[in-house]
């Protein structure tokens, strides 16, 4: 397995890691057994960065991991996070960054885990009403204590990662970074990575789904689908957006790949301070994703793919609009 380092200083992972989040919603009709034989499957072939969260669930993910792992901490790097609380209400999310509450997530977190240190924690998305320096101080005594190793923010806007990196080093910001989320790239929060030496963990490297080209509409979501929320999946929208798959599918088929393989491969080729985690709850998507690591983009195929997905091209945000108002620019 390839390994990139979170981090200037920070620990060597797998070069691709595995979001964790579908195997418990969001996605339709979850399968704890499968589930639990791709986590098997993945730590077999090598894969070590395990992403998940307390809110996913919430917090049945990290006892789903926490099964997974037991007799085998060692071979994983464990990344979860905090701050992004549930209510009854789907459609809202409120976001908490208090230093009271961080200490009170971060040990239902190694509970529900059952380990006794995180190795990389997240703020899940930054609190508007609490200073950064507050909550990153919080975080920086669970480093003292033991209880965590690393941190990260994700979601964070440049001045706000700078802000936190004073306080307390910050080993990864995770943000959405895919062919059609170039967000990282278009505000700066990239470059301010590479300043600080930051690494960039890109969730949902294969826009939700929507860049492996296996959707084809709207109603192939179960009616429980987080999709069937997201303006990028919803009428004229989602048939734009299906034009610009169709593309990556010709450049595919040209190259003997999937089209998710060219789209991950993309991401990998943004530089070795990237590292994506695509998740996936089943063997087979696994195995296809991790075969594009062996996927190699010509310096022409990463410009046409560039050129293709250019900011105004993707229809629809990629949040419904209160969500996006958790997401800092």
């Amino acid at each position: 397995m390839l390994q990139r380092r979170l981090g200037r200083n920070g620990p060597l992972v797998s070069a691709l890691g595995l979001g964790c989040m579908g195997m418990s919603e969001f996605y339709g009709a979850t399968d704890e057994a499968e589930a639990l034989a791709t986590l098997d499957l993945a730590l077999e072939r090598g894969v070590t960065l395990l992403d998940t969260a307390d809110a996913y669930g919430p917090h049945r993910n990290e006892e789903l991991l926490g099964r997974a792992l037991r007799g085998r901490r060692e071979r994983v790097f464990l990344a979860t996070k905090f701050g992004l609380v549930r209510s009854d209400d789907p459609n809202t999310r409120v976001v908490n960054g208090r230093p009271e509450y961080v200490r009170q997530a971060v040990d239902g977190s190694l509970r529900r885990l059952g380990v006794e240190r995180i190795d990389l924690y997240y703020q899940h998305r930054v609190d508007p009403e609490v200073p950064i320096e507050e909550t990153v101080g919080a975080m920086a005594e669970l480093v003292q204590a033991g209880k965590v190793r690393y941190l990260g923010l994700s979601e964070a806007s440049s001045e706000t990662l700078s802000r936190a990196h004073r306080v307390h080093p910050i080993a990864a910001l995770q943000s959405e970074f895919s062919l059609w989320s170039r967000d990282p790239q278009e505000h700066g929060v990239l470059a301010t990575c590479r300043e600080l030496g930051v690494a960039l963990v890109a969730y949902s490297p294969l826009g939700r789904g929507f860049l492996t080209g296996a959707l084809k509409s709207p109603d192939d979501f179960a009616a429980d689908d987080y999709r069937r929320l997201s303006p990028r999946f919803q009428g004229e929208n989602f048939q734009r957006n299906l034009e610009l798959v169709e593309r990556v599918r010709a450049l595919a088929t040209a190259k003997g790949v999937t089209p998710g393989q060219v789209a991950l491969a993309w991401v990998l080729a943004q530089g070795e301070d990237v590292v994506p985690i695509p998740g996936t709850r089943r063997r087979h998507y696994l195995l296809e994703n991790l075969a594009a690591l062996e996927v190699q983009l010509t310096d022409h195929e990463k410009v046409e793919l560039d050129n293709l997905f250019t900011p105004g091209t993707v229809a629809g945000t990629r949040y419904p609009a209160a969500w996006m108002q958790l997401v800092e620019r």
